[in-house]
């Protein structure tokens, strides 16, 4: 069983119960209506990449689907949270790539994404046997990687968000594996009503965003007169 697509995805998520922001988050990124198995991290050979509205399509609810998986919480207020999956191609696409999974506190989308896919390339680097300097910067390898003609381009996904009091706030970043079964025949009604369910699922989300901002407003306003309260 090898998957022959993959696509990325990354989502946020904030509730009370810890549990539940990691719904939401899965919900955010659109991927929590299946049964989620995690994998380490290899890229398949001549797995193509796609994007995330190509390949929710071609999952169904309650599936088992594999996915390098990248997730970070905290309740702490104003704390950052990050989440990020690196990917590293071949040029040779018969060969294998890498994906990493990285989560920290701290770090920008930037720091994260670069550090991602810094770990991705450099796994990649030591077995098509490129030689380079670990101790140069990202950029300076990245470039050394290019020129040997072995790795063709890498990329992340990065998720970051700050956590807000009363709250659990939860990202996530990851690469969904699509499993190569049956060639299925999409008719125009069936993607109009796929590309509905995608909008229906995206307006959802929207409002959930929203009534959580709502929840968290309210408890900073409670937390606040108790303070006052209390002075």
């Amino acid at each position: 069983m090898i998957p022959k697509k993959v696509f990325f995805t990354k989502g946020v998520g904030r509730h009370k119960e810890r549990l539940a922001s990691f719904e939401l988050a899965l919900r955010d990124a659109g991927i929590e209506k299946f049964n989620l198995v995690c994998v380490s991290s290899i890229l398949p050979p001549n797995c193509k990449i796609i994007t995330k509205e190509k390949g929710l399509p071609e999952l169904n609810p309650g599936e088992i689907v594999h996915c390098v998986l990248a997730r970070n919480e905290t309740s702490e207020n104003n704390r950052l949270v990050v989440a990020s999956i690196g990917c590293a191609v071949p040029a040779d696409s018969s060969n294998y790539g890498y994906l990493s999974e990285h989560h920290v506190f701290g770090e920008t989308d930037e720091q994260a994404g670069e550090y991602a896919e810094d770990l991705a390339a450099s796994m990649l680097a030591t077995t098509l046997g490129v030689e380079f300097d670990a101790a140069k910067s990202w950029d300076e390898r990245e470039q050394i990687y290019k020129m040997s003609g072995k790795i063709v381009r890498s990329r992340n996904i990065t998720q970051s968000a700050e956590g807000k009091t009363g709250l659990w706030t939860a990202v996530v970043a990851a690469a969904v594996f699509v499993e190569e079964g049956e060639q299925k025949q999409v008719s125009p009604s069936q993607q109009q009503l796929t590309n509905l369910k995608i909008s229906q699922i995206n307006h959802q989300n929207s409002q959930q965003k929203q009534n959580l901002n709502h929840v968290s407003a309210d408890l900073i306003s409670h937390d606040s007169s108790a303070n006052g309260k209390q002075t």
